[in-house]
């Protein structure tokens, strides 16, 4: 074999070493993706799974006698005869008269506890919105409490001993009796979306959470936005490249990188104890997100700034314009896109965050929905720590549902910012 051979099949022989090195790189890597997608896939399911029932709630009708020696015998229909009325009397009173046979104390107790404490809000408001039902019957689907719904749902077994099911048997019996008449239904569940957080489980809903996070991400956006494009403008466009310029651009590199805590220590410390704004308050969350976003939109901003061509800048200072027209009106509307998506990037991430929030009191208990950005708030992601940590069993499945709503949010804010990018995306 002649010399020039051996070198062919010496190259030959390397080459083929290289492709299957190639090959089994790329299959690697296709594991990787697989299995990373796997894994994404289990949890999603395993949350939706455990968070869909939420969106469900279980009611028994009752037949409710709303008699008029329960409100003031002159005026019953006046607000503060409404007011005081013994609704959970009567809600307790249509109990009985379904289960006429129960007598004793203990019974009576267990039977009660059948309905959740808000049947009779539920009783409140419907007199309050309409005073005529007073002297009359009412078909009313009260609430049930997290006991039953547990049971109803299939969350926690019939057969189940009594320690885990958290239902005698007489109020199974009890429970059954009313299934087999046809007064214990699954519904939509309103008071998940129109709720603030409580105590009981079914009575527990997200509408405080959100509004919160809506007052903290709007006030974040009224910040951080129009400072960030400002700035990332001026460090791009204006500012003169020396020793101070680069060592802001290191700092924002660096801010980018911190943990989200130190923004909430420093939140507490400058806005809640050296200015004193209030605590728990939509203004503090979204200011300190607004610390933490502006980074991630100033690097976006000098980004897509950057990425404008300069034939765009001589083109319009060639025909008269001032420097800052030609900034405003020429290169800031080409590297909108790119700013709008590193805008919607960093808000989406500011939504999710947790921690700061934590450390500036946004984690009490709401119940009452927030009007403005002064009133006492807290957050979703706050929420499900919250619910997260709470004994109850039924605030699992809501502690699922809301962290659905939460991805729900973040994923829409992504899909604006990819939609944004693309329809607004200037090809060079």
């Amino acid at each position: 074999m002649t010399e020039s051979k051996q070198h062919d099949l010496r190259f030959e022989r390397r080459l083929a070493k290289r492709n299957r090195a190639e090959k089994r790189f790329r299959l690697f890597g296709k594991l990787a993706i697989s299995l990373g997608l796997v894994f994404l896939g289990v949890l999603f399911l395993t949350i939706v799974k455990t968070g869909i029932d939420a969106f469900t709630q279980t009611r028994i009708a009752l037949e409710v006698d709303i008699a008029s020696h329960h409100f003031d015998a002159k005026d019953p229909s006046h607000p503060e005869s409404l007011a005081a009325a013994n609704y959970q009397g009567i809600i307790k009173s249509s109990l009985r008269k379904a289960f006429p046979d129960v007598k004793s104390r203990t019974e009576k107790k267990e039977l009660y506890r059948l309905v959740s404490n808000g049947a009779a809000f539920d009783l409140r408001k419907a007199v309050g919105e309409n005073p005529s039902l007073i002297g009359q019957r009412l078909m009313l689907w009260a609430i049930a409490s997290d006991e039953v719904d547990l049971v109803v749902k299939g969350k926690v077994a019939r057969t189940a001993p009594v320690e885990e099911r958290r239902l005698s048997d007489r109020q199974m019996q009890w429970l059954m009796a009313l299934e087999s008449t046809g007064m214990v239904e699954r519904r939509f569940n309103n008071t998940f979306f129109k709720g603030g957080d409580s105590r009981e489980p079914e009575l527990a809903g997200i509408a405080a959470a959100a509004l919160g996070s809506l007052f903290s991400v709007l006030v974040c956006l009224a910040l951080a936005f129009p400072i960030g494009v400002m700035s990332a403008l001026y460090l791009e466009e204006f500012a003169p490249k020396n020793i101070w310029t680069e060592f802001i651009e290191v700092n924002i590199n660096n801010l980018a990188a911190v943990p989200s805590i130190v923004f909430g220590l420093l939140g507490l410390a400058v806005f809640l104890n050296f200015f004193e704004l209030p605590r728990s308050a939509p203004l503090v969350g979204g200011m300190v997100l607004a610390l933490m976003t502006l980074p991630t939109i100033i690097i976006a901003g000098r980004a897509s700034v950057k990425a404008v061509p300069p034939s765009v800048r001589e083109a319009a200072l060639a025909l008269g314009a001032s420097p800052l027209q030609t900034v405003f009106h020429h290169v800031l509307p080409l590297a909108m896109p790119g700013v709008l998506t590193g805008t919607i990037i960093g808000t989406a991430r500011a939504l999710g965050e947790t921690a700061p929030l934590l450390m500036i009191g946004m984690v009490a208990f709401v119940v009452d929905l927030p009007k403005g950005i002064l009133d006492p708030a807290t957050a979703l992601p706050v929420q499900v720590f919250l619910w997260a940590d709470s004994p109850e069993r039924a605030f699992t499945e809501r502690t699922a549902a809301a962290i659905l709503v939460l991805l729900a949010f973040t994923c829409l804010m992504n899909l604006a910012a990819v939609l944004l990018r693309k329809k607004y995306e200037t090809r060079w």
